[in-house]
């Protein structure tokens, strides 16, 4: 018996790789390809002296993902390997580190700590008010309070434990949490421009508002690098309340009989915590302390740039408009006015303190 558990080990390790292949080669394909659209698009307009506008690969490789799942659709042969793309995205996270010295991680995580804790109490109190009127199960009302406020995708899936919540009722929170996510990629950054936002204000915003971490890194990516790490930085504050706000709600349905008791907070909130953050504050922490030289530092800052590519890639390839509209109308509506309530308090936020904000 052991002989065969530890062969079976064996096998399946180069089988799980070979399944991840075609999947990352197509997030890199596309990925790449929009990079090439970008860089083409500089190269023709310079050529021709032409001011064309710099729209950036991120925008790029998630639209050619958006057409392929939302035409021909993804072969389940590709589904593994894209599925990693969140594994990109906080590995990417990790080695954006690099950019960031100790001193301007805490800077900005004492402005963006009173703004996160603002978004987070407004968002909760909204949705669960939202999920009331429009009589949605308690659960899933509970579900979108915590994906809208926190982190999208990933809070749900931890509430969903947590909470006992059904399979259908995180569906339809993901779903619509998707939905709205994939507009807010196109629409964040024409509002910022319209109303004026600086570089700095925006990625804030981008940040604090957008739910699901990919999308917000990459609304802030669509405006420059500088607002793609601000936005990542915000996120990431934002991020690490995800055990304190799925404990408490762990909590409050216990106490009514519909989810099992905490035994151990402490472990509660150390199973739930995002452990990519603790890589980004070493990475920085590292920088910080002068341990890369300067093409060192240049050389992970690249990585984080090919992860992102990846990830991008996934983002667009993972929206499939057609499975979204499946899941019902009421939870799409509480999600798209509480989205839009949350960025205008958001926004409201940023352009309060912008003044206060780096150029």
């Amino acid at each position: 018996m052991t002989t065969a558990v530890a062969a079976a080990s064996r096998i399946s390790l180069p089988q799980r790789f070979v399944e991840l292949v075609p999947g990352v080669a197509l997030l890199l394909i596309i990925g790449y390809a929009g990079k090439l659209i970008e860089y083409s698009i500089s190269v023709y307009g310079n050529a021709n002296h032409i001011a064309l506008p710099n729209i950036e690969y991120v925008l790029w490789a998630i639209v050619i993902g958006l057409i392929i799942a939302n035409t021909v659709g993804v072969p389940k042969i590709f589904k593994p390997g894209i599925a990693t793309y969140e594994f990109f995205l906080k590995f990417g996270i990790v080695m954006l580190g690099v950019r960031f010295l100790l001193g301007d991680v805490l800077k900005l995580g004492g402005i963006s700590l009173v703004a996160v804790a603002l978004e987070l109490t407004i968002s909760i109190v909204l949705m669960t008010w939202l999920g009331s009127v429009f009589k949605l199960s308690p659960k899933l009302t509970s579900l979108l309070a915590v994906g809208s406020s926190i982190c999208g995708v990933s809070a749900i899936i931890a509430a969903k434990g947590a909470i006992n919540a059904k399979d259908e009722d995180a569906s339809f929170a993901i779903a619509a949490i998707l939905a709205l996510g994939a507009i807010g990629l196109f629409t964040y950054p024409l509002i910022g421009h319209f109303i004026g936002l600086t570089e700095h204000a925006y990625g804030l915003w981008a940040g604090l508002s957008i739910d699901n971490t990919a999308e917000a890194v990459a609304a802030g990516n669509l405006w420059s690098e500088q607002a793609g790490k601000i936005a990542v930085l915000a996120k990431t504050t934002r991020n690490a309340t995800i055990g304190f706000v799925v404990l408490g709600y762990a909590i409050y349905w216990a106490t009514k009989g519909e989810a099992s008791a905490v035994d151990n907070k402490a472990a509660f909130l150390w199973a739930k915590f995002p452990k990519f953050i603790l890589g980004f504050l070493a990475i920085s922490l590292l920088a910080t302390l002068g341990a890369f030289s300067k093409e060192q530092a240049s050389d992970i800052a690249n990585l984080s740039r090919w992860a992102f590519l990846l990830t991008f890639a996934g983002v667009g390839l993972s929206t499939d408009f057609r499975a979204m509209r499946k899941q019902g109308l009421y939870p799409f509506i509480v999600g798209a006015v509480g989205e839009v309530g949350i960025a205008l308090v958001t926004l409201g936020i940023v352009v309060a303190i912008q003044p206060w904000l780096p150029v």
